[in-house]
């Protein structure tokens, strides 16, 4: 389990570090928080450290952006809030993308929890007083570094 507390925006980008490093084998991650909690910030600090230049925002009426790492790499990016059921998800070719070895960051993922991969990492972002934040980060597959 990978816990920061009273974390405020600012630091994010360590945090996108720390979160790569815990989880070292992961590719797919699943980002809880209410809007407004950091999930955007915390997903633009991840492809940072990724080495991503480019530009990241939330693909709320696209549903998937895609990056790429200065390696060429792809990053995808899903925002499923929009979402109105699971055939949506299908149409849209989810297996494609989860299943695809590249870095999958979802945002929304209550809406696709049955299509998940089960070696995700549930990543949630909880609000506290003062626009500080709690971040906890789990997965339930033993094949990874979670400890």
């Amino acid at each position: 389990m990978f816990v920061r507390n009273h974390t405020g925006l600012h630091q994010l980008g360590r945090v996108a570090e720390e979160l790569l490093a815990h989880f070292p084998d992961a590719e797919v991650f699943a980002f809880y928080g209410n809007m407004g909690a950091g999930k955007t910030t915390l997903i633009q600090e991840i492809c940072k450290a990724l080495h991503s230049d480019d530009r990241v925002t939330s693909p709320t009426f696209a549903i998937v952006n895609q990056y790429f790492t200065d390696s060429g790499t792809a990053i995808y990016h899903f925002d499923f809030y929009r979402l109105k059921n699971l055939e949506e998800a299908y149409d849209l070719g989810y297996e494609d993308y989860f299943y695809s070895g590249a870095y999958c960051l979802i945002e929304w993922p209550e809406k696709v929890e049955p299509l998940l991969p089960d070696n995700h990492v549930k990543v949630t972002l909880e609000e506290e007083s003062q626009g500080w934040r709690v971040i906890t980060a789990v997965n339930n597959f033993s094949g990874f570094e979670n400890t």
